[in-house]
């Protein structure tokens, strides 16, 4: 995608295919750190795009383009980089790896057919890890297992490879082993070559070989290959690597290659894995269809003649080249100027709190290119199954489909990730406030796990952010991209106040100042009600003692002050007042006479008696591995929460289910993260008010002050 960096080209490869078969999707994935990046690099100087790699170090790699990329060292945002091996294009799709960008890497799975499993051996698999699993596993994505930084003094091949198949089950297998030279001062000789145990192996690896045929065979259709091979009967490899194929594509095996990005070792192997055994577009499923209505639509298939299918994968906006668009085709074929139809329903799959708006609307596409980082090489047409950028589609935004306009389709969407992290933003001038609703609108366009509030309440701008990083890249951009410069402040929790007992009060607005003059008294009755109660007047007045014109005004003046509050500032809930007398004036009574009288017997009658402080709960549910329940459960004590159960995930994971206070959950999810090192996710839905312990509203500062 085009931002600000140094340029680096692909090397005369025609990255044009002609067909799904020719055509290879493949994301990498794995923990930070683990160096995604850099095989990327190594895998593009191995088949000749770049003339040699790139570092992350130096800011030159053909992925981490963008000026904050280079600035923290590490991948903040999905980005493609083709090559052609054998005559196959192969689509690198490099995603971040940290937790705050789980919306990249989702997106990167909705844009592939198979993933790198990317593990350094110096590093090994934690819960973190673990989770980006599940990531793949939750949409059946075929992967391979590639341990990386074999050079690192620290690295541990074997027992990464032990750990991968403890974590992962045992069909993660080896389909080759690292050759060593001689060692050395006591130290491991040095990653040489890769030795294939497939095509035949010394007798010292026949175990190991052994295993794999044995493994591989356990996945074939053919029930009576088991037999053939333990009764001594040699398997034609052939047969082993078309079986191994299905079962990659199936992802029931996932075959493991150790890999150095210095030397590159391992990488050759690693495309001609890519090429000859991951599975192509027509092989992987796609995602179901629907009309615009919402209606089932009929299966589509990767045919570049089929009817035009294809999906917003990521989108971004250059101040110099516009709105640029990521796609994946899954049917047919999009050229430059097609007319296309846009469909957007996020809410129809997610519900009106996804903060996207549904929209259908016809645009027509300009360029398109395939992108090579930050590079664009112009295309003349994209097949079903390939990915590529179209430029200035002025209003999609990511997830949407585009279609044909004779016949319009939806794509189901990738599940969403909620932002759980709030930052409320206020604009630093006049100039900057002019500006900050458009950028904010179109960040939102390009990343789904962002959400733009206006609380009516608090009266505060809030971004919700997955995290802290994510947080800062946001901020970043509103700068950087549109020179937009805000300032953070304290995140407000909704609370409400109420009346703790009953009340009387009388509320006396008179002045006289020549003229007409001001003159309205009322007399009130205040009482709580029940929590969902909401607020009742009830009119008492005998005698005209207070005029019926005048008995809204009051009731005005009264719900006016329940908006500003009484004690702290917070709305105040739950409440029946009456109206029992007052007198008014022939001249000089009012509507807004009766409305200040209204509001000043509310606060008289605040003052007579205790103002409880509500506070919403939300219900929160914490999928944790057992490992961390009791620090989580210790922790949830420390903020106030009730839990209500615990229930078990599969074989190693837990769901905490508990009633916690807004107030203590503004930076939780920042703490479960750091607490579970990433492993730790939660969803909150709100659940009731409830009286705040007076220690804690004693702390409360007022809502004016703030």
């Amino acid at each position: 995608m085009a931002e600000k960096g140094s340029a680096r080209r692909p090397a005369g490869q025609d990255l044009e295919a002609s067909s799904p078969d020719r055509i290879r999707n493949v994301v990498l994935v794995g923990p930070g750190g683990s160096g995604k990046t850099t095989l990327v690099e190594t895998l593009l100087a191995d088949a000749g795009a770049v003339p040699r790699a790139g570092s992350v170090r130096d800011g030159t790699t053909v992925c981490d383009f963008e000026e904050s990329e280079k600035a923290h060292g590490r991948s903040i945002s999905l980005a493609l980089a083709p090559v052609v091996h054998d005559g196959i294009k192969v689509n690198l799709v490099d995603t971040p790896g940290y937790a705050d960008f789980v919306g990249e890497l989702r997106a990167g799975l909705r844009a592939a057919d198979c993933a790198l499993f990317v593990i350094a051996a110096n590093e090994g698999v934690d819960d973190g890890t673990r989770a980006l699993w599940r990531e793949c596993a939750d949409v059946g994505m075929p992967r391979a297992v590639i341990i990386t930084k074999l050079d690192q003094s620290r690295a541990d091949y074997e027992g990464v490879l032990a750990q991968a198949q403890a974590a992962f089950g045992d069909k993660v297998m080896p389909l080759y082993v690292p050759e060593r030279a001689p060692a050395s001062g006591g130290q491991p000789g040095e990653i040489t070559g890769l030795t294939s145990l497939l095509s035949g192996a010394d007798a010292s690896l026949e175990e190991l070989r052994g295993s794999l045929i044995e493994g591989i065979i356990e996945e074939s259709e053919d029930e009576t290959l088991m037999d053939r091979y333990l009764s001594g009967e040699a398997i034609d490899e052939k047969v082993l690597v078309d079986d191994l194929e299905r079962a990659v594509a199936r992802a029931t095996f996932f075959p493991v290659v150790p890999v150095c990005s210095v030397t590159g070792v391992g990488c050759h192997e690693l495309l001609e894995l890519a090429t000859s055994a991951f599975p192509s577009p027509s092989e992987h499923p796609s995602p179901a269809v629907f009309t615009p209505s919402g209606a089932a639509a009929p299966a589509i298939t990767c045919d570049p003649e089929g009817p035009l299918v294809a999906e917003i994968v990521r989108t971004t906006s250059d101040p110099y080249v516009g709105r640029l668009s990521l796609v994946r085709v899954f049917s047919g074929t999009l050229r430059p100027d097609d007319a296309v139809h846009v469909s957007g329903h996020f809410s129809s799959f997610f519900g009106p709190e996804s903060g996207h708006e549904d929209h259908d609307e016809d645009e027509k596409i300009g360029a398109l290119t395939h992108p090579f980082g930050r590079q664009q090489v112009p295309a003349t047409q994209v097949v079903a199954g390939d990915l590529a950028a179209i430029a200035r589609l002025s209003r999609a935004e990511t997830g949407d489909t585009l279609s044909s306009p004779d016949d319009p389709r939806v794509l189901m969407p990738w599940s969403l990730p909620e932002p759980l992290l709030p930052i409320a933003i206020v604009a630093r001038s006049k100039a900057d406030e002019d500006k900050l609703s458009q950028a904010l609108s179109r960040l939102a366009a390009e990343d789904p796990s962002i959400r733009v509030d206006n609380d009516a309440e608090t009266h505060q701008l809030v971004l919700w952010c997955m995290g802290e990083a994510h947080a800062d890249v946001v901020l970043e951009r509103l700068a950087e991209r549109y020179a937009v410069q805000v300032d953070t402040t304290t995140f407000l929790v909704s609370l409400r106040e109420t009346f703790a007992g009953p009340a009387a009060a009388q509320g006396r607005h008179v002045k006289q100042s020549g003229g007409h003059g001001q003159y309205a008294v009322c007399s009130i009755e205040v009482e709580p009600l029940p929590e969902g109660g909401g607020f009742e007047f009830v009119d008492k007045v005998v005698g005209g003692a207070v005029p019926r014109q005048f008995i809204p005004s009051v009731e005005k003046g009264v719900r006016a002050q329940m908006e500003r509050g009484v004690r702290h500032g917070y709305p105040v809930v739950d409440l029946r007042v009456t109206l029992t007398d007052g007198k008014a004036h022939t001249v000089d009574s009012s509507d807004m006479a009766f409305q200040m009288a209204g509001a000043l017997a509310l606060r008289e009658a605040a003052a007579t008696t205790r103002i409880t402080m509500l506070e919403p709960y939300d219900t929160v549910e914490i999928l944790i591995p057992d490992d961390h329940v009791g620090s989580v459960m210790s922790d949830l004590a420390s903020r106030r929460a009730r839990v209500l159960g615990t229930d078990k995930v599969g074989d190693d994971r837990t769901v905490v289910k508990a009633e916690v206070p807004q107030t203590e959950l503004v930076r939780y999810a920042t703490d479960l993260r750091a607490s579970t090192h990433g492993a730790g996710t939660f969803t909150r839905t709100f659940a009731h008010y409830e009286a705040m312990p007076e220690d804690v509203a004693a702390k409360v500062t007022p809502r004016e002050s703030r």
